[in-house]
């Protein structure tokens, strides 16, 4: 049970946007403290993780879905914890918010900076990306999630090593790809073995922040590869926390006995 400031002893009901290590142990922070809540998935892994909280799985139907199952469920706050670039889902989190007055946070994961040794070459976004591989043929350690490997099928002609988490049920569109199906967190010692065993040449990531990811980072700077780093999208401002204990301090205080539905 957790004391709103300002008003008598309730128990949030919670709604946390997840499919981020992050979301996972926020839903496992908010059990504990006795919060009642639901973590929302947009169902693009076929095993999702277990969950501390009962799960939904798909999409809200853009704003005015989202905020009408605000309404329904009587959801009194909102965490948006999803992957840094899931960008329309946190957009629609916003206007959610704005439509509804139901308090919203971000659990953010701060973004990679460049260390010594680092060979990054930033590019904005995906299609900038797709752009850098205009060179020579090149073996690359594509690292941007299934969801955007279409966007390189203007690139055919280089050799592509990609990590799933779920094995693909087609055919990738990459005429010469190798495909690893693992689930991280992964260490730097198995990457730099990876890029190694594979010949990778250079490192194509988005800058998705975070630990769990950044084992190919630290592996492509002590191997001296390059790296084509996608900046993060941009998302409207929002109230935003950088850890667990943040969000939960947040919860108990941001009072949502009034929610302005």
């Amino acid at each position: 049970m957790i004391v709103i400031h300002g008003a008598s002893a309730i128990s949030p009901n919670l709604l946390i946007l997840g499919g981020t290590t992050e979301a996972t142990a926020l839903a496992r922070a908010a059990h504990a403290a006795g919060v009642t809540g639901t973590v929302s998935l947009a169902g693009r892994v076929a095993w999702p993780r277990d969950q501390a909280l009962p799960l939904r799985i798909g999409g809200f139907g853009g704003v005015e879905g989202l905020a009408g199952y605000l309404h329904r469920e009587g959801i009194t706050h909102m965490v948006d914890a999803t992957h840094p670039f899931a960008a329309q889902m946190s957009t629609h989190a916003v206007a959610a918010n704005a439509a509804t007055g139901v308090p919203l946070i971000a659990l953010t994961r701060p973004a990679w900076r460049a260390q010594p040794g680092d060979r990054w070459a930033h590019v904005p976004d995906m299609a900038g990306a797709v752009a850098a591989l205009d060179r020579d043929r090149a073996n690359v350690f594509l690292a941007v999630g299934r969801m955007h490997l279409t966007d390189f099928a203007a690139r055919p002609g280089h050799r592509y090593t990609v990590r799933l988490v779920d094995p693909p049920q087609a055919p990738l569109p990459l005429p010469d790809t190798r495909v690893i199906v693992a689930r991280g967190p992964f260490d730097v010692e198995s990457d730099m073995a990876l890029m190694r065993a594979h010949a990778i040449d250079l490192v194509v990531s988005k800058n998705a922040g975070g630990t769990g990811a950044y084992a190919k980072i630290a592996a492509a700077r002590a191997l001296t590869l390059p790296v084509i780093m996608i900046d993060r999208p941009p998302i409207p401002p929002r109230p935003e926390a950088a850890t667990i204990a943040q969000v939960m301090d947040w919860l108990a205080h941001a009072g949502a006995t009034e929610r302005g539905v």
